[in-house]
């Protein structure tokens, strides 16, 4: 008997340790999601097997930050990413400001069950120009004409640190929609109308804004937008349908997000345009059949500002409709708690798989650990110097330089003389530093004024010039005698929707500031603002010169380089020019193609010219 004891009592200490060894292992395993050194296949995995159907849903949420039930959104929704929009700013427009915001959401977000990190995306699109004082560089139209690939990466780059400089972690950008008709009001956002700048573009950008791979220091998530024929519409008609062939859709609209996906890009965002009828957000083929199937991407796609409601007349319905299609995240600002609840329900009766949920909350998950986001959940205030700093604006700078297009040089009037006579500066938009800037500037459609730190032309050439040999006059008038004049017109700021236009036409005081000048019997030169190709009739027949500066941004000393001749014009027409507005929409390649000046075009001090081709 006491052998026989003896056996029980070893059999049961042997089986207690077993049991404390497996009950360690499970406990060792627990939390592999927390385990930077797992695999990141591994951290999904174990995380989506721990997470309820509410927790999962939460994770596809995303809200503006300005929702007054963000923090409880956060909280007990479990939302996986809070955006600003255009002008959506803190109470304090700086680093300070900024970063206490994000670090109170982000403690909201990591106050649940699971401590799931948030992600934070802002339409960061020529730099971080939703915050006062930093860099903001030409849109991408004017990047375009520069044809330069690395300085597009080094643009890209700096927007990346100085959107760290605030505590973000993601930006909507970049856009590599193919502009084909001018009359589209997001014109400018695209690199040019060919899919060659797309490609050469992309792929630029997303490196820059990425770095090496996800998770780099001081870079950030990327967004391909917007996928995909955008910039296609009938008529220039935002979020209106594009009408081509599935080959032509292919040849000219998919190019751009093959390169931004060859180069790493985390997310993609659809767009709210149609595809001959068909929502792009509903559209199971373009989103799950060809770029998460055919093309490859892993990373999640995520919708445009509450687009998810275009796909049907009840919410319920459209919900299921973009889920299904392929939809992870989605960008509902005002209605989440809705949306939760009708997703949850539609999960509950089938029309949602679980798997399809699965997929997108797995996709969301992998990009937050390859980002880093659950070992550095919070922001800090290491980069805050680095916002508008010097060289930043320095490489602004020299995109502004390498973006000019010099369209007439008459009799080589340029470049202009920094120490014979005055000059004359015509026209309120010389020393306007929003319409520099153009739309998504601190607010969403922009805004005229000094609404943020910058150089002015104005500014610029009184620096270059000396301020008592310039003379500025708003119309252009003046009784101070001057031997040439700079006459500074074009378009004022604009965004989406409101930005659509079918005339093109110069507005009517900046031809009266030119009728002036005129009537002053000296040379002059227009340097042109805007965000796409205007109609010039005969405003600009009787100037000596005309210069294409697009919306250059911050950095008016850039135009003052070229301007007086430290640097020569490089820039190449990113856009056909049209001749009148009869000709649009016109693209090089055209059958019948008779612009005012082609795709490609661009002059230089040496008295030479490159013009047409695919770069």
């Amino acid at each position: 008997m006491r052998t026989k004891n003896i056996f029980f009592q070893n059999s049961n200490s042997i089986m207690i340790i077993v049991l404390a060894l497996v009950l360690i292992l499970e406990s060792c395993n627990t939390n592999v999601y927390l385990d930077p050194k797992a695999p990141v296949a591994q951290r999904v995995d174990n995380l989506i097997k721990k997470m309820t159907l509410d927790e999962k849903i939460g994770q596809m949420m995303q809200s503006e930050r300005g929702n007054k039930k963000i923090d409880s959104l956060l909280q007990y929704s479990f939302l996986g990413s809070v955006l600003s929009g255009g002008g959506s700013i803190p109470d304090q427009n700086n680093p300070q400001g900024w970063t206490k915001m994000y670090n109170d959401l982000q403690k909201a977000s990591l106050s649940t069950r699971l401590k799931i990190p948030m992600i934070y995306g802002i339409d960061a699109v020529h730099g971080n120009n939703n915050v006062y004082g930093t860099t903001i560089f030409p849109h991408n139209i004017g990047l375009g004409c520069t044809r330069d690939t690395f300085l597009v990466r080094k643009c890209a780059e700096i927007t990346a640190m100085e959107v760290r400089a605030t505590g973000l972690n993601w930006t909507f950008s970049p856009c590599i929609a193919v502009p084909r008709d001018i009359r589209w009001g997001r014109t400018y956002e695209g690199f040019g109308e060919t899919p060659e700048l797309q490609s050469m573009m992309a792929g630029a950008a997303v490196k820059g804004y990425q770095g090496g791979s996800l998770g780099t220091p001081n870079h950030i998530l990327a967004c391909a937008k917007h996928y995909v024929g955008d910039g296609g519409t009938t008529g220039g008609k935002d979020q209106g349908n594009t009408e081509v062939t599935e080959d032509v859709l292919r040849k000219i609209f998919l190019p751009g997000y093959i390169k931004a996906i060859e180069s790493g890009v985390g997310s993609v965002m659809a767009s709210y345009n149609s595809w001959n009828g068909l929502k792009c957000h509903a559209s199971k083929f373009l989103i799950t059949d060809v770029l998460k199937g055919e093309l490859k991407f892993d990373g999640f796609v995520v919708s445009d500002w509450e687009a998810v409601k275009q796909c049907a007349p009840d919410f319920k319905e459209a919900i299921k409709i973009s889920v299904n299609a392929g939809v992870d995240m989605f960008m509902e600002a005002y209605r989440p708690q809705e949306f939760i609840k009708l997703l949850k329900e539609l999960v509950k009766e089938g029309a949602v798989s679980q798997s399809r949920i699965d997929d997108a909350v797995s996709r969301i998950l992998s990009i937050k650990f390859k980002m880093g986001l659950f070992e550095n959940p919070y922001a800090t205030m290491a980069l805050a110097d680095s916002l508008g700093n010097d060289y930043h604006r320095s490489i602004a700078r020299q995109a502004v330089r390498e973006s000019l297009v010099l369209l007439k040089n008459k009799k080589e009037m340029l470049p202009l003389s920094k120490s014979k006579g005055k000059i004359l500066v015509a026209g309120p938009k010389s020393n306007d530093l929003g319409t520099q800037c153009g739309g998504w500037t601190i607010t969403w459609q922009g805004n005229q004024g000094a609404i943020t730190k910058g150089t002015t032309i104005l500014e610029a050439i009184r620096n270059t010039k000396g301020p008592d040999n310039v003379i500025f006059s708003e119309d252009g008038a003046s009784k101070v005698k001057c031997g040439v004049a700079v006459v500074v017109i074009g378009e004022t700021p604009y965004a989406e929707g409101k930005g659509d236009n079918h005339e093109l036409t110069l507005k009517t005081e900046d031809l009266k500031v030119i009728d002036n000048v005129k009537k002053l019997g000296i040379p002059y030169v227009v340097l042109l603002i805007s965000g796409r190709p205007l109609i010039l009739d005969k405003a600009i027949s009787d100037a000596n010169a005309l210069v294409a500066c697009w919306l250059p941004g911050t950095e008016g000393l850039g135009i003052t380089d070229v301007l007086f001749g430290d640097y020569n014009f490089t820039g190449k027409l990113s856009h056909t020019w049209p001749a009148s507005i009869k000709q649009v929409p016109i693209n090089f390649g055209d059958a019948d193609y008779a612009p005012l000046f082609p795709y490609g075009y661009g002059l230089n001090y040496n008295n030479t010219q490159s013009i047409g081709g695919a770069k």
